[in-house]
């Protein structure tokens, strides 16, 4: 068997304490981890997907994983998982109601390309609420999203409500 390559996909839009979780543990099960940065218009992103990409850049320098990279897609992530040359696709778990997603998607992807696995990850328990959905409608309704993020990340979410403006009574 060769190297053993993984695909975490996102939006990461911002990266969460609960990404960077997954992807801690991901890149213990392979030799290399892909952080594939890829696009969602229907989850109305606050961040372009350069940007998102030079943000979990950022945070898996500051984390210190050498095994990872980051690589943005815009495809079906079977095609982009094929063209990593990926044998397993990481997928992280918060609660009932992802599992059964995810388990429909996984589903799907075997019957796009059997020979790539899904494997999924708990998210930490004290780490399973945190949805970056929820941490962009904090930010922009004013409150705190210093639990859910790392600092730098804080800073850009916080960057970016104050140029599309704060909303409801704060």
């Amino acid at each position: 068997m060769g190297e053993r390559i993984g695909v975490y996909p996102g939006t990461f839009d911002p990266i969460t304490r609960g990404h960077r979780d997954i992807i801690r543990r991901g890149a213990k099960l392979v030799d290399k981890l892909i952080i594939g940065v890829t696009t969602n218009p229907s989850k109305n992103p606050m961040f372009t997907p350069d940007e998102r990409m030079e943000m979990v850049t950022k945070e898996l320098a500051e984390m210190g994983i050498d095994n990872t990279e980051v690589v943005g897609f815009d495809a079906l992530l079977m095609k982009f998982a094929r063209k990593q040359n990926a044998n397993v696709i990481v997928r992280g778990l918060r609660a009932v109601a992802d599992f059964e997603y995810e388990y429909q998607m996984a589903g799907m992807n075997q019957q796009l390309d059997a020979e790539i696995e899904t494997v999924f990850l708990m998210a930490d328990v004290s780490l399973q609420p945190i949805a970056s959905k929820l941490v962009k409608e904090i930010a922009l309704y004013g409150g705190d999203i210093t639990p859910f993020v790392s600092p730098a990340v804080r800073e850009q979410v916080n960057a970016r409500v104050e140029e599309i403006g704060r909303r409801g009574d704060y």
